[in-house]
């Protein structure tokens, strides 16, 4: 088990299936972030509580609204014009670190607040990520169900 969430977060996005995954649930709606965090807390065992939930969301929300998705706009924009110029597709390289960067910090963020809930392990399989997936779409069921099928492997 990853002690820190930026860890458990890079590790599970590297395993087969998992990035298609995370963008599925992105591109419909979710926080893969706040997602993250929440398959993380599942495989603690921390138990899952109604306000609990919001906290966490109201510390994610003002960090992705205002930080992470301008720059995921703007990197996205690029895309087409960066295939025929090298100068924007550095420019652009450069604008996928630094939303990289922003999704570690509010990794840490959300780690230093949940990070001393408690549970007993195995009682809460799939309720914070259950909780923190968006819901309606299959993909994103299928989506959600790949992540935690990828976070047992782990």
């Amino acid at each position: 088990m990853s002690a820190d969430l930026w860890t458990f977060a890079t590790t599970l996005y590297a395993k087969p299936g998992v990035e298609a995954a995370c963008l599925a649930l992105q591109d419909a709606g979710a926080d893969v972030c706040l997602v993250l965090c929440g398959l993380w807390l599942d495989q603690r065992g921390a138990a899952h509580s109604a306000e609990r939930e919001v906290q966490l969301r109201q510390i994610a929300q003002g960090w992705q609204h205002e930080v992470i998705e301008p720059i995921r706009t703007l990197r996205r924009s690029w895309r087409a014009a960066a295939m025929g110029d090298a100068a924007l597709a550095t420019l652009r390289k450069r604008l996928q670190q630094l939303e990289l960067d922003a999704e570690r910090e509010q990794l840490q963020r959300l780690q230093a607040h949940s990070a001393s809930w408690r549970g007993s392990a195995g009682t809460h399989l799939r309720r914070w990520l259950d909780a923190l997936t968006p819901r309606g779409a299959i993909t994103t069921q299928n989506a959600s169900d790949r992540l935690h099928t990828a976070r047992l492997a782990e």
